[in-house]
């Protein structure tokens, strides 16, 4: 009797219904299952992660595995994974740089803490192995340099482009870096849009995964030159849980909707300060950032409690996911940012098929 032999075709066909529990596609269909190779009674396949530290990717490659191995004539299989952000098409205006996607960080107000979100956002991705680049859009209150701890640009290289500053791993540019500390920056919203259109198409980015934009407060010039000029892959909502600052946050979430942003989820900063004894002392109330997010029907990415280190390392240069990485500030944030980049992975995908459908019909 003749050995089973098994084909690239049976891998892909036994795969066919296996999906993504933390997305719900199919990893087939989306191309997530490649380089197929068939030796013998060996397979050796991999398994492509849309975003960094998969929640799912253990479950995942073993259930790869237990469809693989129920095949006839299959004797052992092997998966490897890889890192493989998908590129939203919708991308546009963004010069000689390969940015796949980018995530607009915004609030309705000041205050919130949406800045010291975005650095760490940006530094976590970058640590979980990501290619990233932030962008500081609030050109009113530039402060991304002084919590990355970086004053100026580095030397230009003379080719017309600008050379963005680095730290953490992070590509940076911002306003803060071209004027005086103490300049303030009376302009119009034409000059905005061109300091946005400038910062995405003239910086020389290379190749990113994530450009995360922070946003300034409110529902103005920057937010739509960012989406004339470049477009939004997502957008994520940052609140306090005291009802003044969720008005606020309703209106910027809602201007997102009206420019056709789809929404990555609600982060609630400040959530809490948990005391010495354990206790939780809720300074600003509680649950308004889970209760807006239910209400919108987006997702809740998270609670960040309270910690006076937040404040420390923005002043010092020094986010606290690198002062303080076991923190419970750091430890919260680092869920919000594996949630955000797969949310992030699905809506670029979704936008790659749209393009796709429209174009075939």
């Amino acid at each position: 009797m003749s050995e089973q032999t098994v084909t690239n075709e049976a891998v892909l066909q036994v795969l066919a219904d296996v999906k993504d529990p933390a997305t719900g596609l199919g990893l087939v269909e989306n191309n997530l299952v490649r380089d197929v190779v068939v030796n013998g009674n060996q397979v050796s396949l991999t398994f492509a992660q849309i975003a960094p530290q998969h929640p799912k990717a253990a479950e995942i490659t073993g259930m790869i595995e237990e469809k693989v191995a129920g095949l006839d004539g299959v004797g052992s299989v092997t998966v490897n994974t890889v890192l493989d952000v998908p590129s939203d098409v919708r991308l546009k205006g963004t010069g000689n740089s390969n940015i796949k996607t980018l995530i607009a960080v915004a609030s309705g107000k000041g205050g919130v803490g949406k800045s010291t979100v975005s650095v760490n956002l940006a530094v976590l991705l970058a640590q979980m192995g990501a290619k990233v680049g932030l962008m500081d859009a609030d050109v009113y209150g530039p402060n991304i340099p002084m919590m990355m701890g970086v004053k100026q640009l580095p030397p230009q290289k003379g080719d017309g482009g600008i050379t963005p500053a680095e730290a953490y791993g992070v590509k940076m540019i911002s306003i803060g870096f071209m004027v005086k500390p103490d300049q303030p920056i009376v302009w119009r919203g034409p000059m905005l849009h061109s300091a946005i259109q400038q910062f995405a198409r003239d910086v020389d980015w290379g190749d990113l995964d994530y450009l995360v934009v922070d946003l300034p407060p409110g529902t103005g010039d920057a937010q739509l030159s960012l989406a004339q000029t470049i477009s939004v892959t997502g957008g994520v909502i940052v609140t306090l849980p005291q009802q003044v600052s969720l008005e606020d946050a309703r209106r910027g979430l809602e201007m997102f909707r009206q420019m056709d942003i789809p929404i990555i989820g609600v982060v609630e900063n400040m959530s809490y300060l948990e005391l010495p004894d354990g206790q939780k002392m809720d300074i600003f109330g509680s649950g308004g950032g889970e209760r807006m997010a239910q209400e919108a029907q987006v997702a809740f990415l998270g609670p960040v409690p309270m910690d006076p280190a937040v404040r420390a390392g923005g002043d010092e240069g020094r986010p606290i996911v690198v002062a303080f990485p076991d923190s419970k500030v750091s430890q919260a944030l680092k869920g919000i940012a594996a949630q955000t980049a797969l949310e992030a992975g699905v809506i670029a995908l979704k936008s790659a098929k749209e393009k796709m459908t429209i174009s075939l019909s």
